[in-house]
């Protein structure tokens, strides 16, 4: 007798009222419905055209702790297609709907499946990327009582034909890749945080060597975030270099650790035990089935600045409250193109003498926050165009592959860091027509931390974040810096976040009692005000380039933060240190406006706080007791797009300052 979707649900409908109705079924009664169910994939992958030997509905044990991982997963010809979750019957298969704080929970984490069918046995629903995809189909009668007399209308073949021939489809530019991959990221961090709290013996062990290493007072919840950002932009850092994803993640991380040891070691944390894999399978099997479509030319082309939002595109969709607590905003490249533009100037004036300004091979610069790496990107476009005007474009290649030696750049976040690596990577490929023989001088790692405190010893899975961690104490401790340059990330309250800043240790040089105001000034009660991420870079960075090395303490600090510094009474001392140790500064008001202006008028439309632009110099002229001379002017009111306009004509040899 030929299958027919009539027969099909019949024999489903039959099987589903013996198992029901047995009263030595025990479990719960979505437990029944499995055996019926599979039967029923099988038969109507058939009546879709598909052999049903080729479909496999890959069961899980059923455990009601697990809100992360459906009861399915269902694979063709061993490529995984989607996931099904199935509910008792009565329940409904519109998770929208649902009353039950469980079921609630987990349809939040579910969501961000591209592909998850839910069903009653009653009804059926197919779902994409949270939303409804196809209209919910009801069978006819019930699945408890109707046995062989159960039917089913024909657009249940439509729901499980679109369900079971799902490909995932590559996304056409960088902000559709940052909301695919940032809704798939999600569910990774759910899954690991799950697991910790189910003692994943592999996963609790790697928590505690990664909180060793970068993050000392992480918990489950930021180690899993650290980890899922890890993992998603270590593949897409393996689809940036070529590599397929299908061969299996440990072949992935081993073939990206021969282009990118930091980025492969992160990934190897992941592939290092099976453990693991099997215990987060669900989001990495779609992880590696959606991202192993991204084609990277597609997304790139034509679009220098492509990459430049990706991170904040992620964040709004993975979790935008996690952009308000890190304090990362991304600097828009008008704004950047002028303060690089304005740091050149002042290294070839006369007080620096130095002809190629930043291209001088004697000018060594440092990101403290490098983001994404759009200000060494900036600096990278200055110096190819110096260097072509000046020495013509032949000269470019080896010129940009010289600086890439003399550029430095560190983050604490895996995830902007693998971004900036890409955009640098593509940027200089494109600036030279090849990529670089150098190697960028990127580092993971806290730029507040104490570079004096000697590297721990760590596993070999995690080496080559923790070699990243030496190098940069390294370059901390003796490597002097001619330029800081960039966006520090702006907290308040941030007691406790500046590290070896914050040191009280008499002997601790560059510390940021060095900025308190004395009692007698009367303003201790402002000094809270110090407590902010962006002072501690401030300070951070005014260490670096005018204090650390008595013999090389000439050049210069330019920063875009928020303008409390200027004016605000508990900044005395480092307004007085900065006049003391400079001779020249530049201050550039870029919210006339004042604080919580219109949002079309903010360089950082999610910054409420005024917002400028200080460039302090110290050239080899300086005199301690002479102040520094203070050149001020503010950016006109007005739209953004204005400001970026003004910004773009702005030199130190312009009227007005």
């Amino acid at each position: 007798m030929p299958l027919t979707l009539r027969s099909a649900i019949a024999s489903y409908g039959s099987a589903a009222k013996r198992k029901l109705s047995n009263p030595a079924a025990t479990g719960a009664p979505e437990d029944q419905l499995r055996g019926p169910l599979e039967q029923l994939i099988a038969d109507l992958a058939e009546l879709c055209g598909l052999p049903r030997e080729e479909v496999a509905a890959v069961g899980e044990s059923s455990l009601s702790d697990l809100k992360t991982r459906p009861d399915y997963a269902v694979t063709v010809r061993n490529a995984l297609v989607g996931f099904i979750e199935i509910k008792s019957p009565g329940k409904g298969a519109n998770p929208q709907r649902f009353r039950d704080r469980h079921d609630k929970q987990q349809w939040a984490k579910l969501q961000s499946l591209p592909n998850l069918i839910y069903t009653d046995g009653n009804e059926f629903s197919l779902w994409q990327n949270g939303q409804l995809a196809r209209p919910i189909v009801r069978l006819t009668g019930d699945i408890e009582t109707s046995g062989d007399q159960l039917d089913a209308p024909p657009s249940l073949l439509i729901v499980f034909d679109s369900f079971l021939k799902w490909q995932p489809i590559p996304p056409r530019d960088a902000k559709q890749m940052a909301e695919m991959s940032a809704r798939l990221c999600r569910l990774l961090r759910e899954e690991v945080t799950e697991q910790l709290a189910l003692r994943c013996e592999a996963l609790t062990s790697l928590a505690t060597d990664w909180r060793k290493m970068l993050f000392p007072e992480a918990s489950d919840a930021q180690f899993a975030d650290g980890y899922a950002q890890a993992v998603t932009f270590g593949m897409l850092m393996a689809r940036a270099r070529g590599i397929r994803l299908s061969t299996g993640l440990d072949q992935v991380a081993r073939q990206l650790g021969q282009t990118n040891s930091l980025i492969g070691s992160a990934l190897r944390v992941l592939t290092d035990t099976a453990e693991s894999q099997a215990s987060l399978k669900t989001s990495l099997g779609t992880l590696i089935r959606v991202l192993d479509v991204v084609h990277w030319s597609e997304i790139t082309r034509d679009d220098p600045d492509a990459w430049l939002y990706f991170y904040e595109d992620f964040l709004a969709v993975y979790d935008n409250r996690l952009r308000k607590q890190t304090g990362s905003y991304y600097t828009p490249p008008q704004v950047v193109g002028a303060m690089v533009r304005l740091v050149d100037q002042v290294l070839q004036s006369r007080r620096f003498s130095l002809a190629g300004g930043l291209a001088s091979p004697a000018v060594t610069l440092a990101d403290p926050a490098v983001g994404t790496g759009t200000f060494l990107l900036g600096v990278l476009r200055k110096i190819a165009d110096t260097v072509g005007k000046d020495q013509g474009e032949g000269a470019v290649p080896e010129a940009i592959n010289a600086a890439l030696k003399r550029l430095v750049a560190f983050e604490i976040q895996l995830g902007p860091f693998a971004v900036a690596q890409l955009r640098i990577l593509a940027e200089v490929t494109e600036l030279i027509g090849a990529p670089p023989s150098t190697t960028l001088r990127m580092f993971v790692t806290d730029t507040l931390s104490d570079p004096y405190v000697e590297q721990e010893w760590f596993p070999a899975i995690l080496g080559a974040i923790a070699e990243s961690r030496r190098q940069a104490n390294e370059i901390k401790r003796r490597e002097p810096i001619t330029v800081v340059i960039g966006n520090p990330p702006y907290k308040e309250k941030a007691k406790g976040r500046g590290g070896w800043i914050e040191a009280i240790n008499a002997t601790t040089p560059g510390a940021l009692k060095d900025w308190m105001p004395p009692a007698e000034w009367g303003v201790s009660t402002h000094a809270k005000h110090l407590r902010n991420l962006y002072i501690y870079f401030w300070r951070w960075a005014t260490w670096k380039v005018f204090d650390h090395d008595p013999q090389a303490n000439t050049g210069i600090v330019c920063f875009i933060t928020v303008a409390g510094f200027l004016n605000g009474p508990g900044f005395q001392k480092m307004r007085d240190y900065l006049r003391r140790k400079t001779d020249e500064i530049w201050v550039i008001d870029c919210s006339p406006e004042g604080h919580q202006p219109e949002v079309n008028t903010r360089i950082f439309q999610a910054v409420q706080q005024p917002v400028c632009i200080v460039l302090a110099s110290r050239s080899p002229q300086t005199n301690s007791d002479i102040p520094a001379t203070v050149r001020f002017r503010a950016l006109p009111p007005g739209n953004r797009e204005q400001k970026f306009e003004v910004l773009k004509r702005l030199s130190l040899r312009s009227r007005g300052w």
